[in-house]
């Protein structure tokens, strides 16, 4: 019998007098007889406003904390509108993620797209929950949103525990989908976020930081559903118009002229098989400023966040850090620090060849440093917030146990106000 029952779909195919739609809330208990379809004639469209801050919500943005649905004066489409290019400000100023490895070698900047890279069985959903929890502009308006895909019940259970006391502080809105919800509305995720991101962003004047996970999950959502739809299928069987589907939503992030706000975009993917050449991570690098590389080699050896800096690289990182933005040496020290990293790097696979007895006095240092950057740089709690001095002054002492002469990359004002050898031996020429 007729419940009176209400669902919502979303239409996938129109075909004359054909419709496709997939059910968000499942199709379970629906009969053929007495059933009746609505269609609105629009977009999805979902309030926006600060009351989504502090709340917690499902892949529909319907709440999940037991408190009452969001309600706002004023409602937007999901797919958003594209920003107007000759509008647009270039990226400046940091997002200070409190992670050292990050602030330090890879900034993220206000309105940049910036991926991190990771492979399955690595601490990614960690490295983005502390991100989201400790993430600052530095006393300005900010907020974060989450968009979290395709997780399990124990993983969502995790987010949502390493996020509970920024969003009791009212800085955060999650939007949590698992891996047993419909998978269209997976694909809604990402865009309810980042529409909720732009009102606060552009209309309420905050610095919004969008942490999306796992991108990975989204790609196949879009997959799965492009393959209910019949359409020809590209690389990998994903469809032709991936590229520009996240495109469609990385580019939601940015600056406007004239208005305080900003956009920016963390997006996390998992590498299928560790290929970065795949069309997921192969698309993402196209469209995005830069990659954070996570490393299972590092992960092996007990390091956390087990970040590859050699394979990363934020390409606006000059637009938020040094004087002004985090520290007048910072861009230096930046510098210095992944020449010397490379050169260890070197002087690691000689020592495998030679043995570390042939190896010069400078050489054991260079393998000395390479134990310290990843033991007192890089290495650091999952609850450890790290001020960009705190970074700063870290890196100086690893770079201390090399000798002067080997910071070429440093000005000689900032060797002598910040160099403080700590090993013996010969440490000039």
């Amino acid at each position: 019998m007729p419940t009176g029952e209400i669902r919502h779909a979303l239409v996938l195919e129109v075909d004359r007098d054909l419709a496709v739609v997939q059910v968000l809330e499942g199709t379970g208990g629906i009969q053929r007889v007495g059933t009746y379809a609505t269609f609105d004639g629009s977009p999805l469209r979902v309030p926006v406003g600060a009351g989504w801050l502090g709340r917690v919500c499902n892949g529909r943005g319907e709440p999940m904390d037991g408190g009452p649905p969001v309600f706002a004066a004023r409602s937007a489409p999901v797919n958003g509108h594209p920003l107007n290019p000759t509008m647009r400000e270039p990226p400046t100023d940091p997002v200070l993620t409190g992670v050292s490895v990050i602030d330090g070698l890879t900034t993220l900047v206000r309105g940049q797209k910036l991926p991190v890279f990771s492979v399955a069985g690595l601490p990614h959903l960690e490295l983005a929950t502390q991100i989201a929890a400790q993430a600052t502009t530095g006393g300005e308006p900010f907020s974060v949103v989450v968009a979290a895909m395709g997780l399990t019940h124990a993983d969502a259970a995790a987010v949502r525990d390493g996020l509970e006391e920024r969003s009791a502080a009212g800085e955060l809105a999650l939007f949590l989908n698992t891996a047993d919800d419909p998978v269209v509305e997976r694909i809604l995720v990402p865009r309810i976020a980042l529409t909720v991101a732009e009102h606060l962003a552009f209309s309420l004047g905050r610095h919004v930081l969008v942490v999306m996970a796992d991108m990975t999950s989204y790609c196949e959502a879009v997959r799965e559903v492009s393959a209910a739809r019949g359409e020809v299928p590209a690389r990998h069987a994903y469809p032709g118009y991936l590229y520009s589907d996240l495109a469609s939503l990385y580019e939601r992030c940015g600056r406007i002229r004239g208005v305080p706000g900003s956009v920016t975009v963390l997006p996390m993917l998992t590498m299928p098989g560790g290929d970065i050449t795949h069309p997921i991570p192969d698309l993402t690098g196209y469209i995005t400023e830069g990659q954070v590389v996570l490393s299972a080699g590092a992960s092996a050896h007990g390091v956390y966040p087990p970040v590859e800096p050699l394979s990363s690289l934020s390409r606006l990182m000059r637009h938020g850090a040094g004087p002004g933005r985090t520290r007048e040496d910072h861009l230096d020290v930046a510098a210095q620090l992944l020449a010397a990293l490379s050169r260890a790097r070197q002087v690691g696979e000689l020592a495998e060849l030679v043995g570390a007895a042939a190896l010069s006095a400078t050489d054991r240092q260079y393998l000395a440093f390479e134990s310290a950057f990843s033991r007192d740089f890089v290495d650091q709690r999952t609850d450890e917030i790290r001020s960009i001095e705190q970074t700063l002054d870290r890196a100086w002492r690893v770079l201390s146990l090399l000798p002067r002469r080997e910071l070429t990359m440093v000005t000689p004002a900032l060797l002598d106000a910040r160099h403080v050898p700590l090993t013996g031996g010969d440490d000039h020429g």
